[in-house]
């Protein structure tokens, strides 16, 4: 699952930055719901 907390990593830098830089509107903060779903599937998948 390593390449999930990447992905995770990645869309949370992406949404960071466009918070920052006030672009993208709700795009970025759909990257960031993204972002938790898949650092929940992972910590879920992880547990077995």
């Amino acid at each position: 699952m390593g390449l999930l907390r990447w992905i995770g990593g990645v869309i949370v830098f992406f949404w960071v930055v466009g918070f920052l830089l006030h672009i993208g509107g709700g795009l970025i903060h759909m990257l960031l719901v993204l972002a938790v779903i898949v650092f929940l599937v992972d910590k879920i998948s992880g547990k077995r």
